[in-house]
């Protein structure tokens, strides 16, 4: 059954675009211009992902995520003009799962799109064990292995490998990352994080000058990525 893709885009020649290279790549898609015409298309539709744009017709994209992240985890890719650092890391705190700039490249919209409904099925058939490349994390022992042998870490470091492993090919803010491992009221200490990170650069990656696994996204936060270059 071919997975349905709700498109929020008031832009028209890039609503059509993406409904054409969608259905070129076997998917389903319905759109609609708006944050109120989404909701219910949303509702009534239950997409199993959305292509979101901030700029709307009838106001922010950013309160749409907010809604939408009140009544479900469905994968969210924004899609917008908006470059600004302080507009992708506001998106991404609300619940938006990746932000891709316009102009954009299709290859790159849809591997983001694989990743993201990957991302979600292992989400919803999750098993005793995460694979990531070399990596592998048993969830009842807690241990998490580097090829084939059990990584020393001190707590810290093996609560973020760990949320690392559990949020793979996702773009994750500083601040997402200092709540959910540090706790709240940590969401500023920036110099933990990039401690933590080095420390952790050095026992998996093969080069930690030339991160494989632990990618940073410039002025946002990390992606852990799974994918072999």
């Amino acid at each position: 059954m071919k997975q349905l893709i709700l498109i929020v885009e008031d832009d028209l020649s890039v609503k059509k675009l993406l409904e054409i290279t969608l259905k070129e790549y076997q998917f389903n898609s319905i759109s609609s211009d708006g944050k109120k015409g989404a909701m219910m298309l949303f509702l009534t539709h239950t997409p199993d992902l959305l292509i979101v744009d901030l700029g709307l017709s009838d106001g922010d994209g950013k309160e749409l995520i907010e809604q939408i992240r009140e009544v479900s985890k469905t994968p969210i890719i924004v899609l917008s003009a908006r470059h600004d650092e302080k507009e992708i890391i506001a998106a991404l705190d609300l619940g938006a799962d990746d932000y891709i700039t316009k102009p954009f490249s299709i290859n790159e919209l849809l591997a983001r799109i694989r990743a993201a409904l990957r991302r979600k099925a292992q989400e919803e058939n999750i098993s005793q064990n995460v694979l990531c490349g070399e990596l592998e994390m048993n969830l009842a022992s807690r241990d998490i292995f580097f090829k084939g042998e059990k990584l020393k870490l001190t707590p810290i470091e093996h609560e973020l490998l760990k949320y690392f492993l559990l949020h793979t090919n996702k773009t994750l803010t500083h601040k997402q990352i200092l709540k959910e491992v540090w706790g709240v009221g940590y969401q500023n200490e920036m110099q933990y994080l990039r401690t933590y990170v080095n420390t952790l650069r050095k026992k998996i990656e093969e080069d930690s000058t030339r991160p494989s696994y632990i990618k940073t996204e410039s002025g946002i936060g990390y992606r852990f990525s799974c994918n072999k270059e």
